[in-house]
């Protein structure tokens, strides 16, 4: 005897079988077990990343599978806490600015800085409002320091 599907087993959250269900056949979403896995995540994350307009259900996979890298590579490629001296260093490369150019825009003095770059001195919670300001970043990025 055969049985004839029910129609609301197509649907999903009251839309019929969409592209959620074609990604999830491409990379079922399950615990990533191996760097062969992450790296075909990864795959498929870049061919979503790379399109110019996701539906909802793109979005919604991609959010899944995302959350799945993230799971591995905290576990297998754990990165530990960045030190005030380095996030300060990486700021000042990445945004092309001198030690002086910020100490004048934050008010923070240079030798401050200096210390803080060579290790011999963390940051305050005031001097990293005032970097977090003009780095345009949330203060929590120099909050997780040694």
């Amino acid at each position: 005897m055969v049985r004839k599907l029910n129609p609301t087993l197509g649907r999903i959250y009251g839309k019929q079988r969409d592209r959620y269900l074609e990604l999830v056949c491409l990379f079922p979403l399950r615990p990533l077990r191996s760097d062969a896995d992450l790296d075909a995540a990864i795959r498929v994350i870049d061919m979503l990343v790379d399109q110019e307009r996701r539906s909802k259900a793109e979005d919604d996979y991609l959010d899944v599978l995302a959350d799945l890298v993230e799971a591995y590579e905290d576990v297998h490629y754990p990165i530990g806490p960045v030190s005030d001296a380095d996030m300060l260093q990486s700021f000042l490369d990445s945004h092309r600015v001198s030690q002086v150019e910020v100490a004048k825009a934050t008010g923070i003095a240079e030798s401050t800085i200096s210390e803080v770059l060579s290790g011999k001195r963390k940051l305050t919670q005031g001097q990293i409002s005032k970097l977090a300001r003009y780095f345009h970043v949330e203060p929590g990025v120099f909050a997780f320091g040694e």
